[in-house]
């Protein structure tokens, strides 16, 4: 299988300027400037915890496989350059599932003008297991990191929150355009997307620069899913506390000095909103900023890793 397989990748993968020698050696080779870092990065998404193949379509797993990861390279401002695809398949109807997958896989490699560089296929009697990872080029300008955020800082963000599950976990574009752009034209102290909730996420931030973070949760831009989300369960939660919580937005979370966030806001340079929802602090953890700016605890919430 995995011979015919490699064939039928070496017909179809499109070429790419940095791609010297793609899949068929048991290496790639990238063409790379000299002058300039190179990140990776990478995710394994599993059947039964980051999608159900009996519940969708092998495209959306394969196009989520590799958005997930220009998402992480979105978050450091960062080009992505090419992607690796290691496959491990079910027995039954393998080769047909895999080339399901790559329908995904090539379309949104294309999008983003990613080189799919090669990987490993392998079947198995578990379910399936989808791993990518991808290599981006830093620009001139450096990694956007998540430790250097400041007191005084604004929180802004991209797009909207919660309700993932509605589709939006397969559908979401990575904010690899917006942030290069950001990254570009204004001053950035830290960033990062939004994989497992906004109030975790950016209290992961808030943790790893050394200070804390106010949210005004009347602020914070709830996406229409949310509120469907919340309209049907029966659990209570509201369209708010998804938006804080859900995960899988991948919207980029971004601390500017006030001026440039300002800058930011009246600009709206995007295709997608920007939205301020608070500020860094110099007292940690995360915490509820009311309108006379009183300070109370807030609960980190969202999907952790066990």
């Amino acid at each position: 299988m995995e011979s015919a397989f490699i064939a039928w990748l070496r017909e179809h993968l499109p070429s790419h300027p940095q791609l010297h020698l793609g899949p068929g050696d048991d290496a790639a080779v990238l063409r790379l400037a000299a002058d300039r870092d190179i990140v990776l990065t990478t995710d394994l998404l599993t059947d039964g915890v980051d999608f159900r193949l009996h519940a969708c379509q092998p495209w959306q797993i394969g196009r989520k496989a590799v958005a997930v990861n220009l998402s992480d390279l979105a978050a450091m401002a960062c080009q992505p350059v090419a992607v690796v695809v290691s496959l491990a398949l079910p027995h039954a109807g393998a080769a047909e599932l895999a080339r399901a997958l790559y329908h995904g896989i090539l379309d949104i490699a294309l999008k983003y003008d990613v080189a799919i560089a090669g990987g490993d296929t392998n079947t198995w009697d578990g379910p399936l297991v989808v791993s990518v990872a991808a290599l981006g080029q830093l620009t001139a300008r450096g990694p956007l990191r998540r430790d250097q955020a400041r007191p005084g800082d604004h929180i802004l963000v991209t797009g909207h929150f919660g309700g993932s599950l509605l589709g939006k976990h397969f559908s979401f574009e990575p904010r690899v355009h917006a942030a290069l752009l950001l990254h570009q034209q204004f001053e950035l102290h830290a960033g990062m997307d939004v994989s497992d909730g906004l109030s975790l996420d950016l209290s992961r931030l808030a943790t790893a620069s050394g200070c804390g973070a106010a949210i005004a949760l009347e602020a914070v831009p709830i996406d229409p899913a949310a509120r469907e989300l919340a309209a049907r369960a029966t659990d209570g939660r509201t369209a708010l506390e998804h938006a804080l919580s859900d995960g899988e937005d991948f919207e980029l979370i971004l601390a500017a000095p006030p001026a440039e966030a300002e800058r930011m806001l009246d600009q709206q340079p995007l295709e997608v909103p920007i939205t301020r929802i608070g500020q860094m602090i110099d007292r940690p953890g995360l915490w509820q900023l009311a309108a006379d700016g009183s300070l109370e605890p807030l609960a980190p919430c969202g999907f952790e890793h066990r």
